[in-house]
């Protein structure tokens, strides 16, 4: 069992940075990890996710250059940093875990097999 639990959201300015964290009660070094993200009114979407050895990464098309996606298996924790971010970047922003099989089915939602209870980000512009 794994448990996530997100931290690192607030309120910034359009062109500003934030850096989330995916602390983990359980061992993250099992899993591939991803991030995902859902707007007000929106459907969820994924943003990020990275391999079970870090060594693969990937992001969609709308945060790529901007983003980065990390983990650390020392600190059992992963990590988003997202620079210059815009209005249409705020949501509610989640991590979850998949097995490793699944991070070449491109990190879809439905493969993942536990989900965090996300943190909210606000982008003013």
């Amino acid at each position: 069992q794994l448990q996530l639990v997100e931290s690192g959201g607030g309120l910034v300015q359009d062109g500003g940075s934030l850096r989330l964290s995916c602390a983990a009660i359980g061992s993250l070094d099992y899993y591939a990890i991803a991030w995902f993200r859902q707007a007000p009114g929106k459907e969820r979407e994924g943003v990020s996710c990275i391999s079970r050895s870090a060594v693969s990464t990937k992001y969609a098309d709308s945060v790529k250059g901007r983003f980065i996606i990390s983990r650390d298996s020392a600190k059992n924790t992963a990590y988003l940093q997202m620079n210059s971010l815009r209005p249409e970047d705020t949501g509610v922003y989640y991590c979850a875990a998949m097995q490793p099989r699944q991070y070449h089915n491109n990190c879809r939602d439905r493969d993942m097999e536990f989900w965090g209870k996300g943190t909210l980000v606000t982008v003013s512009s």
